[in-house]
């Protein structure tokens, strides 16, 4: 059942109050249906947006806050051109994030998952995700997200989850999923392995250790190259798995140890030196130590050289078995009495700080270990075969086109991905193995049986799948697939995916990869890719430099409206967004500056009601109405075209300036002359162009500011239930000539206020003019009212003539595009007095230029002091002429030596 709009009509408050109207008016819109593509007719053509999922028990920050303004105002925007608008919401259970959090909560309970077993784990992190899930939903509600929430999903739902398995299983046939033994990024404080894209590299200073290899039956006092090999590390502990060291096959100082044997520090285990072109002769030692179970470079190395690959940690990272004395060590405690018991066997040669880039899990920030572990992989060079073709024929659009390049460059050099994670949290590998006969099943549903022997004894595999894993699936899984559902028919491939640039790898590319490979079409039309937003020096914000803007907190602020604005006009496509509070705060005067114009329009609307009006080109139009109409048209034109374009902040800009710039400071100030006089004509005409062109501006600003433009809305006459399902309004034709005659008066009014500026003249005096305006005498006569008004003029005292056969003398002349205007200064200010104040200030300027002229005619000064100092005082004296000449001119004029 349909229910009036909440917001009360009968009265308007002086200023706009967002916290009485934004959850009144979201509830209302929501419960009328008017978030659900339905809302449009059957054959609307669709457009579809798949939110890209928060995790379900993160909060909101400002990255968040960009994407969901730039969604909604995608997704309003096309739903007032009259498409079927879907915008599917939902979260993601993001698997590390959310197992930490529920770790951490056991742990002040004095517990670890591991002390309560998977099954119990599992329950506690399902009621974690039931507790503090729906936060995240609240806080879209709050940003004004017009998503479907009927078609709410979540990436553990049971739909989601047969998505996954769908996926994974046809992977598998295919052979393009395998399961091997390969150095991976390890985790040790998740205890999982993680993707090469989940490892951030931090530049830091660490140690470089330089020792000795010492070679087999050779003594060490005999030196390098004979009793041993010099080699360098920077992480020492990782010797204990060393399985050879490599030199190049034509360094000089080692070519005759190749094939010779070392002999591991402490451990004594024999290796081999072998050669490899990849050790390069001019770096460091020009010897490389080689560890394939712990480096990647090492591992490629030794499975060149068939080498014996060495695990010395444990899931923890401390030491295991492989360590021998050193076994149960921390790591670094294992580094620190290695290279102790290294130097009390005369094994050392120096240390040295060495500055290099070292890897950490982005999630837990410990740093990694590359270890080799059993994991799950997708086969990626013949996903990203077909992921580069959609984009090199434009099936897929990349906005903005500079990361196209890279993108390319990720597809063409990627590695393969290891999906498998060490955690208990997420969709768990549909893979089972039967303890008699060591089948490996893959499988949609879950066996009972071993399809080999028969066996009842099945294990699943006890890791889950890479979180991107079912993100990857999020366009097409959110409607249904791998059923063939309505939805999917009706609203897939979508058509946009807008998100950061920094997740184009992570996810952009997976989806796109995944979408091609299970659906044979693109998930989406266009990727836009908005930037980091950063604080108002263009720093990072983080906890640490205390620079966090919160968006919620500003919505508490300042309102919703003046956040989603704020942000919006500061994008462009790709690039990062200095965010300050003042650019909020100037939001928030935008929205009261709407609120007033409309409740402007309204006090005379109440007085004097007119009619909607549908069209006002048959309306006896004044000059400035015919003005204000053409440049509305063409605002139209260009917001329209810049949305189109994705060029949402310009477009934003755009309206900005002309609802501030051109109808509020001008055609309101020159509307209230026909709306206070006594002609009702002039009146009603220019109350229905008010009412007009003030309507449709809310219908372009409501995709930007969705609160303020609906409730004031509300109060304008109009047409239809509410602004949310308002049709785009059109551009009209454009009417040059009242542009250019309208431009001409607004440039004479500019200059006299300019003038009245300069010489401080008080705000409500009305001075006298002389405007000498040739053929164009007839407009301005015609424009009179409005130069008398907006420029402060004495009607008694303003002559407009075609030509003056004299100038006036002791009036200030001002020249606008051929008309001359002469203000008598007499009318403006105290002759005498400002003589004298213009005098004092003169003698003055012209102190500070003499002593600047000495300066710089000292040639110690010109010659010894600092080229940028020169500099300034030259532009100091510059400035100085300038102000000089400026005041004797004026000087002059008062005096009447024209």
């Amino acid at each position: 059942m349909k229910q009036p709009c909440p917001i009360d009509t009968t009265q308007m408050s002086k200023a706009y109050d967002p916290h009485a109207v934004e959850t009144l008016l979201y509830e209302w819109w929501e419960k009328q249906g008017y978030f659900k593509p339905e809302i449009a007719p059957p054959d609307a053509r669709p457009f579809v947006i798949a939110m890209p999922p928060p995790n379900v028990t993160g909060e909101l920050h400002m990255g968040h806050a960009i994407t969901t303004f730039i969604e909604d105002l995608m997704i309003r925007y096309h739903r007032m051109q009259g498409r079927a608008a879907l915008w599917v919401p939902g979260t993601d259970h993001a698997g590390i994030a959310t197992q930490l959090q529920v770790e951490r909560m056991l742990a002040r309970e004095g517990l670890s998952r591991q002390q309560i077993g998977r099954e119990e784990f599992l329950r506690r992190t399902w009621e974690w995700k039931e507790k503090y899930g729906g936060r995240i939903q609240l806080q879209l509600r709050r940003m004004g997200a017009s998503c479907d929430w009927d078609r709410e999903r979540f990436t553990l739902d049971e739909g989601l989850s047969r998505a996954v398995r769908e996926c994974f299983v046809r992977l598998y046939e295919k052979g393009l999923i395998y399961r091997g033994e390969y150095l991976v990024n390890w985790s040790p404080g998740l205890q999982t392995a993680v993707s090469d894209l989940e490892v951030e590299y931090r530049e830091e200073e660490a140690t470089l250790y330089y020792f000795k290899y010492p070679i087999a039956g050779a003594r060490l006092e005999d030196g390098p190259g004979v009793g041993y090999i010099p080699v360098a590390t920077v992480r020492p502990e990782t010797i204990l798995g060393d399985t050879a060291v490599a030199v190049h096959p034509d360094d000089e100082r080692y070519r005759h140890l190749i094939g010779k044997t070392c002999l591991v520090p402490i451990l004594n285990r024999p290796i081999p030196v072998i050669h490899d072109t990849y050790v390069s002769m001019d770096f460091g030692t020009g010897a490389l130590k080689i560890t394939p179970g712990h480096d990647p470079n090492d591992f490629e190395i030794g499975q060149r050289h068939g080498l014996p690959i060495i695990n010395v940690f444990n899931p923890d990272v401390t030491m295991n078995e492989n360590a021998g004395p050193y076994a149960g060590l921390d790591r670094y405690e294992c580094r620190r009495r290695l290279w102790a018991d290294m130097e009390a066997a005369g094994l050392t040669i120096k240390t040295e700080k060495y500055v290099t880039q070292i890897p950490h899990s982005q999630r837990g920030g410990e740093v990694v270990e590359p270890m080799l572990s059993t994991q799950w992989f997708v086969r990626m060079k013949p996903l990203a075969e077909a992921g580069l073709t959609a984009v090199r024929d434009r099936r897929i659009v990349i906005i903005p086109e500079r990361f196209t390049k890279v993108y390319y460059n990720w597809l063409e050099n990627i590695r393969d991905w290891c999906i498998s994670r060490q955690l208990w949290w997420g969709h768990r590998i549909p893979v089972w193995y039967c303890q008699e006969c060591g089948q490996m099943i893959a499988a949609r549903v879950d066996p009972t049986t071993c399809t080999q022997c028969g066996s009842t004894r099945l294990e699943q595999d006890p890791d889950v799948l890479d979180t991107w894993f079912s993100s990857g699936l999020w366009p097409f899984s959110t409607l249904g697939w791998p059923d063939d559902t309505p939805d999917l028919r009706r609203f897939y491939p979508t058509d946009v995916m807008e998100t950061g640039y920094d997740i184009l790898f992570f996810w952009v590319a997976r989806m796109i990869m995944q979408g091609l490979e299970m659906t044979g079409q693109v998930p989406f039309r266009v990727v836009y890719l908005h930037g980091l937003v950063r604080d108002a020096q263009g720093r990072k914000m983080s906890k640490t430099a205390g620079n966090v803007i919160d968006p919620l907190e500003m919505i508490e602020r300042y309102g919703t409206d003046a956040l989603r604005f704020s942000l919006l006009t500061g994008t462009t496509p790709g690039n990062d967004i200095n965010l300050s509070e003042e650019r909020i705060v100037a939001g928030r005067n935008f929205a009261n500056k709407i609120w007033n114009m409309v409740r402007f329009v309204v006090g005379h609307l109440r007085q004097h009601p007119v009619e909607f009006p549908e069209d006002v080109t048959q309306l006896p139009l004044a000059l400035a109405d015919r003005w204000i109409l053409s440049r509305h048209h063409e605002v139209i034109a260009t917001v329209t075209r810049l949305i189109e374009a994705y060029q949402f902040g310009e477009a934003g800009r755009q309206l900005y300036e002309f609802m501030w710039g051109e109808l509020a400071d001008w055609y309101i100030e020159m509307a209230k002359i026909p709306l206070t006089g006594q002609d009702e004509q002039a009146r009603d005409t220019t109350l229905r162009v008010l009412v007009y062109i003030l309507e449709r501006c809310l219908r372009l600003l409501h995709p930007y500011m969705p609160f303020v433009t609906e409730a004031a809305w509300q109060h304008l006459p109009h047409r239809g239930d509410a602004l949310i399902i308002a049709r785009w309004p059109t551009p009209g034709a454009r009417d040059e000539e009242a542009e250019t005659m309208m431009q001409l008066v607004m440039e004479v009014i500019r200059a006299i206020r300019n003038a009245r500026t300069e010489y401080n003249v008080e705000v409500g005096r009305h001075i006298p003019a002389v405007i000498v305006a040739g053929e164009k005498a007839a407009l301005f006569r015609s424009q009179a009212d409005i130069l008398i008004q907006l420029a402060h003029l004495d009607a008694e005292q303003l002559d407009i003539v075609a030509e003056l056969e004299a100038k006036p003398q002791q009036a200030l002349a001002l020249v606008v595009s051929g008309v001359e205007v002469y203000l008598p200064l007499a009318g403006m200010i105290d002759l005498e007095a400002e003589r004298v104040r213009l005098s004092k200030e003169l003698e003055k300027v012209q102190e500070q230029l003499a002593r600047s002229e000495r300066t710089l005619s000292n040639p110690n000064f010109v010659n010894k002091a600092p080229p940028e100092v020169v500099e300034k005082e030259r532009a100091k004296m510059t400035a100085l002429q300038e102000q000089a000449g400026k005041l004797r001119e004026r000087l002059h004029v008062l005096t009447g030596e024209m």
